[in-house]
């Protein structure tokens, strides 16, 4: 019997030990202040209810890193990405809000420096000859040029940021290939634009594990919700407001870029 209060007294005692340090890490990461830093695909372009401060940046309360914060109330919150950046925007215009108090940064870079916006108008307006020799330029810069880009802005973020955790995030294949689209782009247009987007994280991802940052691929959590899918979590053309083509839906940045941040941050 004392043997049996004994245990019993170790296992509550163990339990709520476990309790308070659970609680205390919870405590400590929501006491962090984190900075949401990239290009349209985490300022939230495409999923509409943008705020009027970020003006031409669209950055969206419908957009992933608002979502998080919603959700996890860090200490502080600042949302410097914007529509159509570039790895150089980044470093001039971003970087202000990080500092010894930022706990955790996301940011999605690298897509507008391969020329993602005129790879897609060249497929949808012209020949697809034309299109896959576009793709194949996109794909030259992206091994030769891009990585040396990607290195400069992850100094510089772990450079004002030093203690912070970095998830750096990828970008979704935007095709499903032999689905339910009967126009538009070719299937091998469309293949070659997967590859391309494939190539693309594979080489964000790389300089990402050399700087001891986080990957999200959101390629699996968008896979049955590519455009073709039936189910579309990314904007085919959108003609009445071009600038979401190819964008990520409000569905998208929820059902997709929301989960496989929270699961990485």
């Amino acid at each position: 019997m004392r043997r049996f209060r004994l245990t019993a007294f170790m296992t509550s005692f163990l339990f709520a030990a476990g309790l308070a340090l659970t609680g205390a890490t919870n405590a400590q990461a929501a006491a962090t202040g984190y900075v949401a830093l990239g290009d349209s695909y985490s300022s939230g372009v495409g999923s509409g209810s943008y705020t009027s401060e970020s003006g031409d940046c669209k950055r969206s309360t419908k957009a992933y890193p608002a979502l998080w914060a919603a959700a996890h109330s860090p200490s502080s919150f600042k949302f410097t990405a914007c529509s159509g950046a570039r790895t150089g925007d980044v470093i001039s215009g971003q970087l202000a809000p990080l500092g010894t108090g930022t706990g955790l940064v996301s940011i999605s870079i690298g897509g507008n420096d391969a020329g993602f916006a005129d790879v897609m108008t060249t497929c949808v307006l012209q020949s697809e000859a034309t299109c896959l020799n576009r793709i194949n330029t996109a794909r030259a810069y992206v091994t030769s040029t891009l990585p040396a880009n990607l290195d400069k802005v992850y100094d510089a973020i772990r450079a004002k940021a030093p203690a912070a955790h970095v998830v750096v995030i990828g970008y979704p294949r935007f095709y499903k290939l032999s689905g339910s689209c009967i126009a538009g782009l070719s299937e091998n247009e469309r293949s070659a634009i997967n590859s391309a987007s494939d190539l693309l994280n594979t080489t964000i991802a790389k300089r990402v594990a050399d700087h001891g940052f986080t990957f999200g691929d959101v390629r699996s959590a968008f896979t049955g919700h590519e455009i073709c899918s039936g189910d579309s979590w990314l904007h085919s053309v959108n003609w009445t407001n071009i600038g979401e083509s190819y964008h990520p839906t409000a569905a998208g940045q929820s059902g997709g870029y929301l989960p496989v941040f929270t699961s990485n941050a």
